[in-house]
């Protein structure tokens, strides 16, 4: 809930109220006792969120972290490795977008 602050033109009281965001905004002064109470536009205050949880790398599995911190161990060579598509068995795989000469001249002849 935020804190807002009021001010009254008539006697000049400025003071602040904890108030919930929904809440209609006071109109009684607490000095003067007059119905001409203005909310004043506060600069506000930032927001801060302290502790863990907010960020989308904080819910990640437990697998995924796990995978993450081997993938943090390995050395730069093990790391190039395994960006060329090498498998976990270390054999190197063909690349996908690459098509056999056969079904490159069945699309040709149908």
């Amino acid at each position: 809930m935020p804190t807002y602050e009021y001010q009254c033109p008539d006697c000049g009281h400025e003071f602040e109220k904890f108030q919930s965001i929904t809440a209609r905004p006071i109109r009684k002064c607490p000095v003067c006792g007059r119905n001409r109470v203005q909310r004043l536009i506060g600069s506000g205050a930032a927001l801060i969120f302290k502790g863990s949880g907010f960020y989308q790398t904080d819910y990640r599995s437990e697998s995924y972290q796990k995978a993450a911190q081997a993938e943090k161990k390995q050395t730069p060579s093990e790391q190039k490795e395994a960006g060329e598509g090498a498998t976990q068995s270390g054999e190197k795989t063909a690349p996908a977008n690459k098509k056999s000469k056969s079904q490159q001249s069945g699309k040709q002849s149908a």
